[in-house]
């Protein structure tokens, strides 16, 4: 049978990030809306991504549905609403809980202010420098997807730093994404579980490939 844990969570999941989208597309839209509006894809797209990815490394149950789970406490619903921890404590418990709050990085300050790219990252990365396998496997699992469809969107021609038709342009250039992906396995690469090895290794290859296609060199 399925586990009841990853039903819970897959079903929390959608219903949290229900009309939600990615912020880019490269596919060709395999139907077209009655409205002539562009087809965009859904936020649980990426988040049964990177549930799959944790899973087939051999993880158990629990981390899969934090994967699924991971963006929940971090992303803010359609209504501009952010889940309550206390609420997803009570629907998936403790452990998938915490390895959530393992891999959200802050978004305001104490204050309510939004809080600057780089604050956010550098923030995220410090913790995770402390947090177990599990949340490192799920990080590097979101990072390698978030990698592979910038890859994706930038062989196809379209520009993911810019935003029109549509698309939204990501809120950090070449240089401080390329960073930030760095920064994440030097942050998990104290880990020695062998589970993480393909992540590791995948992500290297898609920031190689990153750094071909948009010109970056080691040097810059």
């Amino acid at each position: 049978m399925f586990p009841a844990l990853l039903d819970t969570a897959a079903e929390l999941a959608a219903e949290w990030h229900d009309g939600t989208y990615r912020k880019g597309r490269w596919r060709t839209p395999v139907f077209e809306r009655e409205d002539g509006g562009l087809v965009q894809t859904p936020m649980m797209a990426h988040l049964t991504a990177v549930a799959l990815l944790v899973m087939r490394a051999g993880f158990d149950d629990e981390t899969a549905a934090a994967a699924l789970l991971h963006d929940s406490i971090e992303d803010a619903n359609r209504d501009g609403v952010r889940l309550r921890v206390e609420t997803l404590r009570e629907a998936v418990g403790d452990r998938v809980t915490d390895l959530v709050l393992d891999v959200s990085e802050p978004k305001e300050d104490a204050v309510g202010r939004k809080l600057p790219w780089q604050d956010r990252k550098d923030a995220y990365v410090a913790h995770l420098r402390t947090a177990s396998a599990n949340a490192a496997a799920i990080s590097l699992a979101d990072k390698l997807h978030n990698l592979w469809s910038m890859n994706e969107t930038l062989a196809a021609g379209y520009d993911v730093f810019r935003s029109d038709a549509g698309r939204i342009g990501l809120s950090a250039g070449p240089s401080q994404q390329r960073w930030y992906f760095d920064a994440v396995l030097e942050a998990t690469a104290h880990h020695d579980d062998v589970r993480l090895d393909g992540f590791r290794a995948n992500l290297r290859g898609e920031l190689a490939r990153f750094e071909r296609l948009v010109g970056l060199d080691r040097e810059d």
